[in-house]
């Protein structure tokens, strides 16, 4: 027998989850043939075989966490691994090859694709319990949230972007100490229904870092370090079933508008079909939270360490204010900046967010 493990996956991963085998013991696969769905952080990663053969035994059940270098299979005796395979080595020492365990389930039957196999590994479904209502037998994403809308007897475990978020709160709830300040801007001279005012908040980040370049740090607290950035890294807070996500905008000062818009778009495509790289999603230097399209206006948001701020947007409204002309309603849009105490000042706070103000009440 031959073994293989989950390899190194870059990025600093140490460890992975399962999310569903494409092969079942006793399959014959061919190289870079898709073997199983791993989630690593928030993203989905399919690993594909490094070699043709038989699949002779699964040694990770869906669901189950396992360190990079824990084996995954077993390969039937055959010829070594083709070279030039991208993942995954083979151990050939009859040391290398622990225990039997109980059989898999053979998930890689059941006809369903990567982003709905995801979902049912989130919700804790199993697919072959699931009667499929998709062409030629295929399990749709309605078929899982019915069977996931059924009573529950005990709360399940979180898995993958929920375990993950939960994990990084845990941490930030830990660390960090937060403070925030609340404001307004006065979006009148340039808001009008469908203007694009994501894009309108990025500008006006990149001129605050500009002018406050404090809250686009990092702070690491064993050692009690402080960072500059030289670049903003700009984190998105995008929802979705699966939880909360956080792609990443990278280099954002050195782009223009349509470049973030292209970025945009598909970064949320790709946290909507789970195709997201771990790449897109790590190391943000500062984050974004347009929270008020869904709705709420004011909020004390949670910084994600080693960061040390996070701009919310609240809903937009109409709100009666002085003019020349005397009162007349504006268009008002509530910001919230909650930042780590730690290593940024109040006044270092307060001169960023009137920052972003200023550029937001700028005419087109």
């Amino acid at each position: 027998m031959s073994a293989f493990a989950l390899p190194d996956l870059g990025e600093g991963l140490r460890e992975a989850e399962i999310v569903a085998w494409h092969v079942a013991e006793g399959d014959h696969v061919v190289v870079d043939q898709p073997l199983v769905s791993v989630e690593t952080e928030k993203a989905v990663v399919e690993i594909p075989s490094p070699r043709s053969g038989h699949v002779a035994r699964l040694l990770a059940r869906a669901g189950e966490r396992v360190p990079v270098g824990a084996l995954l299979l077993e390969f039937e005796e055959g010829p070594h691994a083709e070279t030039g395979t991208v993942v995954g080595e083979l151990a050939q020492s009859p040391a290398a090859i622990v225990p039997p365990r109980a059989k898999s389930p053979p998930t890689a039957k059941v006809r369903a694709t990567p982003a709905v196999r995801a979902r049912a590994h989130t919700l804790g479904i199993d697919l072959t319990e699931i009667t499929p209502s998709g062409p030629d037998g295929t399990v749709t994403l309605a078929d899982v949230e019915t069977a996931a809308s059924g009573p529950a007897e005990r709360g399940q475990a979180l898995r993958g972007a929920r375990r993950s978020m939960a994990t990084n709160i845990m941490r930030a709830g830990r660390e960090v100490v937060p403070a925030t300040l609340h404001d307004d801007a006065d979006i009148e001279p340039w808001f009008t229904e469908g203007e694009d005012v994501t894009l309108r908040l990025i500008r006006a980040v990149i001129v605050a870092c500009a002018v406050e370049p404090a809250l686009n740090a990092s702070f690491e607290s064993a050692p009690l370090s402080l960072r500059a950035n030289a670049r903003i890294d700009l984190g998105l807070a995008v929802d979705s079933p699966d939880g909360l996500f956080v792609p990443v905008l990278r280099d954002i000062a050195r782009s223009s508008a349509e470049d973030w818009r292209r970025q945009i778009d598909a970064l949320k495509k790709g946290v909507s079909d789970r195709s997201l790289k771990p790449s897109e999603l790590q190391n943000p230097t500062l984050t974004l939270s347009n929270f008020g399209t869904i709705g709420g206006q004011y909020a004390a948001l949670v910084v994600l360490p080693p960061q040390v701020a996070i701009l919310g947007v609240g809903r937009a409204r109409d709100q009666a204010a002085r003019t020349d002309a005397g009162v007349a309603m504006r268009r008002r849009l509530p910001l919230s900046l909650t930042f780590d105490h730690r290593a940024v000042t109040g006044g270092e706070a307060a001169r960023f967010l009137r920052a972003v103000i200023a550029d937001l009440e700028k005419p087109s």
